[in-house]
């Protein structure tokens, strides 16, 4: 059994170099955001973290929230970069409602500017209402907010959906936005 503590770290690491900050540690992401699993334990021990093959199988396969991608003795996040990748995720409609978890304090400035990407490269959305309450209660009580992604897909804006089911686009105007009562 894998201690847990230990794997919320290495995920926490990961999230760093591979969505982040990848050259804190010296590797450098192909295009789509990949990179060599043996570049990447190798640069993490040398900075001081080593991590198992066995550990990185172990956190990209037990993640509940699939954060991460291995293929063909690579790696890269699904999601969440602030660097600049492209993903390579085809164009997808999306279905008629998805959801966005935030907090009351980012409720003003949603309403008056839309959902917007922030340091990331995209907005991300759920695909229901219990994952985005999870998004937003981890930065206080969460509120959900209702985006009519259909009518947006309708007016021309584009989606895509990541390899662990987040739905991505570039932003969300508050026009297409429900807020709670």
């Amino acid at each position: 059994m894998m201690d847990e503590r230990r794997m919320v770290r290495i995920s926490k690491y990961l999230a760093r170099c591979l969505r982040h900050d990848p050259q804190r540690i010296g590797i450098t992401l192909d295009p789509h955001g990949w990179v060599g699993v043996d570049d990447l334990l190798s640069a993490a021990a040398t900075h001081g973290f080593p991590i198992t093959p066995d550990e990185l199988r172990h956190v990209v396969e037990s993640n509940d929230k699939r954060r991460y991608a291995l293929e063909n003795g690579r790696i890269r996040a699904s999601q969440g970069h602030s660097v600049a990748v492209d993903l390579d995720l085809p164009v997808t409609e999306p279905p008629a409602i998805l959801y966005h978890g935030t907090v009351q304090a980012s409720v003003a400035a949603i309403r008056a500017e839309g959902l917007r990407r922030m340091r990331r490269r995209h907005v991300h959305l759920s695909p229901d209402r219990e994952t985005a309450t999870r998004v937003g209660a981890r930065r206080g009580v969460p509120v959900v907010l209702v985006v009519d992604a259909g009518t947006m897909h309708g007016d021309g804006h584009t989606f895509y959906v990541s390899a662990n089911g987040v739905w991505l686009t570039d932003h969300v105007p508050p026009g297409y936005l429900r807020f709670p009562s």
